[in-house]
């Protein structure tokens, strides 16, 4: 498994942006393909963007489509993601996730994950 720890998360107004970072360690970054998912109070735990081991491919929830961007840096071993124009409903503790090679949508095919960070949007 591979070492996860989120940051970036914090208070933020309805249309504002934040960026959340995940840095990895333990084995070899570029082997793995990365997700985000998030759950908010009340709610399970839900897809939000993945990326692929080499960057090329990402995929996104229908809900954050155009306006969050996933990224990574296999140099420092960190994925990112840019949120934008975030919405009321954004808020919710936001996870990072790790599973070998192709990205995938589901969180049982994760199979190391970080501590989350908390991302509150004000209306």
């Amino acid at each position: 498994q591979v070492q996860l720890v989120e940051s970036g998360g914090g208070l933020v107004q309805a249309g504002g942006s934040l960026r959340l970072s995940c840095a990895a360690s333990g084995r070899p970054f570029s082997n793995y393909a990365m997700g985000w998912f998030r759950q908010a109070p009340g709610k399970e735990r839900e897809f939000v963007a993945t990326i692929s081991w080499s960057g090329r491919s990402t995929d996104y929830a229908d809900s954050v489509k155009g306006r969050f961007t996933i990224s990574r840096d296999n140099a420092k071993n960190t994925v990112d993601l840019q949120m934008n124009s975030l919405k009321s409903e954004d808020t919710a503790v936001y996870y990072c996730a790790a599973k070998l090679w192709t990205t995938a949508q589901t969180m049982a095919a994760y199979d190391s994950w970080g501590q989350g960070t908390q991302v509150t949007v004000s209306s």
